[in-house]
């Protein structure tokens, strides 16, 4: 009997489904919760814009580049092994993020955050779907741990406002220690047996390239900026490695993307969309929380506040934009998606560099309520692109995902320029403008690929 079966027959108690839960949360709340903090971090580190956007990064580098292997690990581990080890990393990193004096020191540390991250997630969803009795009850479960871990985005960035005006940014890296010795203290409960220890079929070299590929390519536009010859060094580490990535895929016994030749057009457009669309949200909302503080000088409180009605909509939109996709087809609901999205750019743009709090708030909400749709309808384009593989389809997505968001804080940063700059308001118009062009592209993209279909 595997770990799987046990659970399943055992039932999950509500206290392990909320452990399962809380993990999730945490994971995605650290990717909001951590923006309204960064002028703060800034200011008492003494660094700004590329130098600060690894804040961010760090943590994102990791978890794009290790969900895939990750979750092969724990099917042959045991996901419940492969989640209590994420918690332990997950907690003793978020200590040595609030007790960081130096950048570099919270970057190693958000480092192995993102690492831990990327253990933690697959298995959570794993143990879940695994503990269910049937299909109906396993959909009820994945349905509810995506609708508990949706709550971060919005809880994000008032949560951290809250804690950044009273206790002070490391509050935000306390925060998750409590909750994950509650979580770990009741998933050692879960019922399992051992699985056999073995490596066979992780395809950590595909792995290491990718994070080098990645790692490298967010240095290379970090750093760039600085020193033209490590961003020439960088960016050359990055071609070697991804192209030595390509090459490795194509002879690896167990690839990091199983996908047939017939269903990878579609899936490469899906995860190409999905990339761009974290690429462009992820990157503003970066810039975003230090144009609300920095330039506009709103408390961190305040600031988060004015972020809510592009957060809020993101969880809620999901069963209006299945419904849509139900009646045109995913691929359309993505369009409408995208150009709602690009509107609310658009309004963004006219609203950046004025103190202009209820349009910027109402340019936000149609940001959201785009993205809010996007966001289900380019999945359920990627699992449709690759019926057979619906696992490598998932991960494709999410992993284009990641990198697309690392990728947006790294471009966003460099583009814009410290928050105190003269010339910062105007470059974070430009970039926000860019997104929105880049939108309303894809959107129509995706609307002459579906013709085609």
């Amino acid at each position: 009997m595997t770990e799987g079966d046990t659970a399943a027959s055992a039932g999950l108690p509500r206290t392990l489904f909320a452990a399962l839960c809380a993990g999730y949360f945490l994971i995605l709340l650290d990717v909001t919760v951590v923006n309204v903090a960064l002028p703060a971090i800034g200011h008492d580190l003494s660094v700004s814009g590329t130098r600060l956007a690894w804040v961010v990064d760090a943590y994102a580098v990791p978890l794009a580049a290790l969900l895939l292997p990750a979750g092969a690990l724990g099917d042959r581990l045991g996901h419940k092994r492969i989640v209590l080890l994420g918690l332990v990393g997950f907690g003793v990193s978020s200590i040595g993020c609030a007790l960081a004096q130096t950048i570099e020191a919270l970057a190693l540390a958000r480092a192995v955050q993102g690492a831990a991250a990327a253990v933690m997630l697959p298995g959570t969803l794993a143990l879940i779907a695994q503990s269910a009795a049937d299909d109906e009850v396993r959909a009820r479960r994945v349905a509810l741990w995506a609708a508990l871990g949706g709550l971060a985005l919005p809880a994000g960035p008032l949560l951290g406002g809250l804690l950044v005006s009273g206790p002070g940014w490391p509050s935000v890296f306390w925060l998750n220690v409590p909750v994950i010795a509650i979580a770990l203290a009741i998933l050692v409960r879960l019922p399992s047996r051992d699985a056999a220890s073995s490596s066979a079929g992780v395809d950590w070299l595909g792995a290491g390239l990718l994070t080098v590929t990645v790692g490298a390519t967010v240095f290379a536009v970090l750093e760039g900026a600085a020193s033209v010859p490590i961003g020439v060094v960088a960016g050359v580490a990055a071609v070697v490695a991804g192209t030595a990535l390509v090459r490795q895929q194509r002879g690896a016994a167990a690839p990091l993307l199983a996908v047939p030749r017939a269903e990878r057009r579609g899936l490469v457009i899906a995860s190409g969309v999905a990339g761009l669309m974290n690429l462009c949200m992820v990157g503003s909302l970066f810039v975003l929380t230090q144009v609300l503080q920095v330039s506009h000088g709103l408390r961190p409180w305040s600031a988060g506040l004015m972020l809510l009605p592009a957060m809020v909509p993101l969880p809620l939109l999901g069963p209006v934009a299945g419904r849509i996709s139900v009646r045109i087809g995913a691929w359309r609901t993505s369009a409408i998606g995208l150009a709602l999205a690009a509107t609310g750019f658009a309004g963004l743009c006219a609203a950046v560099p004025h103190r202009q709090f209820v349009e910027l708030g109402l340019a936000l909400m149609i940001w959201g309520c785009g993205v809010g749709i996007l966001t289900p309808a380019i999945v359920a384009v990627a699992l449709g692109a690759a019926r057979s593989t619906p696992g490598s389809a998932s991960g494709a997505s999410n992993t284009a995902r990641q990198i697309g968001g690392a990728l947006g804080v790294a471009v966003m940063a460099a583009a814009a320029g410290p928050a105190g700059a003269r010339a910062f308001l105007a470059h974070v118009q430009l970039s926000l403008a860019v997104c929105g062009i880049a939108f309303a592209i894809a959107a129509a993209g995706l609307l002459r690929v579906d013709r085609n279909r």
